[in-house]
């Protein structure tokens, strides 16, 4: 992890953690597109009906 400004440091090490993360799923064979536990979400949205 190269050196920078102490504000810019936290946003490069969760570039390089992700990178890592990444590449060790893809070495487990795992599908990195199909994350286990992932439930679908429901946008609701909330109509206005007029007075």
């Amino acid at each position: 992890v190269p050196a920078t400004v102490d504000a810019l440091q936290p946003v490069i090490n969760i570039v390089v953690l992700q990178l890592l993360s990444y590449h060790l799923t893809v070495l487990r064979g795992l599908d990195v597109d199909q994350p286990r536990n992932l439930a679908k979400s429901i946008t609701v949205t909330e109509e206005i009906l007029p007075a």
